[in-house]
């Protein structure tokens, strides 16, 4: 820690002082909807044993695509949350960090500027990293979850503020080391948060209307995102499958698996068959917002997103059609920390 008491930490860095055995490592993702933190080190077989996790839903994309800024209210939830974790990070000691922040500090004028703070006062230094690298990230990270016998996958990450979608051969990422190839990708600025800001759920009337219309328009949109049509019959078939990667995904299969609280374990690496997913979401869309806030898997910051999340999903199902979707609660801070990783391994 410095004099003045903030962390020392920048992505990359490599922190001073006793090492522990085995060394932890330490990922940041500041999202448009979460700040998102997993601390881990790496077991003997190169999977990742997490010591230390935190997520908070700040809404740092709250009103940005109407104003092009960050608000002082978004500002201060998320530099709460980043306080938190820069706390955290004091008392785990990792030896590197990688702080990586996407699609709301992408567009917003001044995100650059609340970074700038957030290193100064906190001494956490983020990379604002492109929609490709994020895609890419999130393809690394969930790469341990793809079917090797697949001819092809999709990983959907529906985010605050974007989705990205890839294509992906699993042979081929399973082989690919720390910069898997993709086959193509994609991203488009459909999000929750900002999806909840133009087209909210209505309070009282037919719900099932405007859920069905906000899917239709959205699969319109999905439908041009990337480069891989001609793959449509590799899903259909059979031979495709799709990993859902986001919060969205994880509540909704925490929901259907009536947990009485959220359990990683029982969520990560699921198969949750479309027909219950859509169930799912249809059950959530007849409820009042308090009778999801009521639901752990949910809670009161998520029940106004996750059923749009859930009209995301059901968008890209329409046009992307599959029997099932694999359930990853991992994704880009996984990716993170196997390049911080690989990147002191190879310095040692």
């Amino acid at each position: 820690m410095n004099n003045d008491g903030r962390a020392q930490t920048s992505r990359g860095d490599v922190r001073s002082g006793p090492r522990q055995r085995p060394p932890i490592f330490a990922a940041l993702d500041l999202g448009t909807n979460n700040c998102r933190l997993l601390m881990a080190a790496r077991n003997a077989d190169g999977s990742l044993k997490v010591v230390d996790g935190f997520s908070r839903i700040v809404r740092l994309g709250e009103g940005l695509a109407h104003t092009g800024r960050l608000s002082e209210g978004a500002m201060s939830r998320a530099y709460q949350a980043l306080a938190a974790c820069a706390q955290r990070i004091e008392a785990r000691e990792p030896i590197a960090v990688g702080c990586v922040a996407t699609q709301a500090c992408r567009a917003a004028t001044n995100g650059q500027t609340f970074l700038n703070r957030v290193e100064k006062d906190l001494g956490l230094k983020f990379d604002v990293i492109s929609a490709e690298d994020e895609a890419r990230l999130s393809v690394l990270g969930c790469g341990s979850l793809l079917e090797t016998n697949a001819e092809h996958a999709m990983i959907v990450d529906i985010g605050g503020g974007s989705t990205e979608i890839s294509w992906v051969s699993p042979s081929a990422v399973l082989s690919g080391g720390l910069n898997p190839p993709i086959l193509s990708w994609g991203t488009c600025p459909i999000g929750v948060v900002t999806l909840a800001e133009d087209d909210a759920e209505p309070e009282s009337g037919d719900k099932q209307e405007w859920y069905e219309g906000l899917v239709s328009r959205l699969a319109e949109t999905i439908a041009q995102v990337g480069a891989a049509q001609h793959l449509q019959p590799v899903f259909a078939e059979g031979r495709g499958h799709l990993i859902g990667t986001s919060g969205t995904v994880t509540s909704l299969a925490g929901v259907f698996l009536g947990l009485e609280r959220y359990n990683r374990a029982r969520v990560d690496g699921m198969w949750f068959d479309v027909s219950d997913c859509r169930a799912t979401i249809a059950k959530l869309l007849a409820q009042t917002r308090d009778e999801r806030a009521a639901n752990a898997c949910i809670g009161k910051d998520r029940a106004d997103l996750v059923v749009i999340g859930g009209a995301i999903l059901d968008a890209v199902l329409r046009v992307w059609p599959v029997h099932r979707v694999r359930v990853a609660d991992r994704g880009l801070r996984e990716g993170v920390l196997m390049r911080l990783m690989a990147q002191h391994a190879a310095r040692t």
